[in-house]
């Protein structure tokens, strides 16, 4: 962490689509191969996707910030009528810090509070590190594989399920 400031999680507002788009660019450069977006679509999406993305009730965004921001989660509906977890990501600075174990915390408390019982995600197989802190919540394979959408369908994936 740097000395500007304590570890927060915060719940963006549609006056933070900005730091929403910054953050989840920085994310899908640093780590391509995580998520379903690639780089360079997100990119040119105009500021309209962006206000949306951040105003749609179904859905939280979070924000892991010290001053600087370091990581990201959203919880929404997932499969079955219950939670999903999506886009998580650390910054490299911040990895190994407890910011992956606070964005967890904040995102297994807003599952619950938005009344879900079971909360998914799904997390590519080779993502060590990423299964390493599902693991350590409790978050367990449920039997489901899968892999990207093009153009990266050789990257394998399987779905885990946290039992709130």
């Amino acid at each position: 962490m740097s000395r500007s400031g304590e570890l927060r999680i915060e719940r963006l507002g549609p006056e933070d689509w900005q730091r929403l788009r910054a953050i989840r660019l920085r994310a899908l450069a640093d780590a391509p191969d995580a998520f379903s977006s690639l780089y360079a679509e997100s990119a040119a999406e105009p500021d309209e996707f962006w206000h949306r993305r951040i105003v749609d009730p179904g859905f939280v965004q979070l924000l892991a910030s010290d001053g600087r921001d370091l990581g990201m989660a959203v919880v929404g509906p997932g499969r079955d009528g219950q939670g999903g977890l999506y886009g998580v990501w650390v910054d490299p600075s911040a990895r190994g810090l407890g910011v992956g174990d606070a964005l967890m915390r904040a995102a297994i408390e807003v599952a619950r509070k938005a009344g879900y019982e079971r909360i998914y995600l799904e997390v590519a197989n080779d993502n060590a590190a990423a299964i390493a802190l599902y693991a350590r919540f409790g978050w367990e394979p449920t039997g489901v594989l899968g892999a990207m959408p093009p153009p990266r369908e050789h990257i394998l994936e399987h779905e885990r399920v946290l039992v709130l």
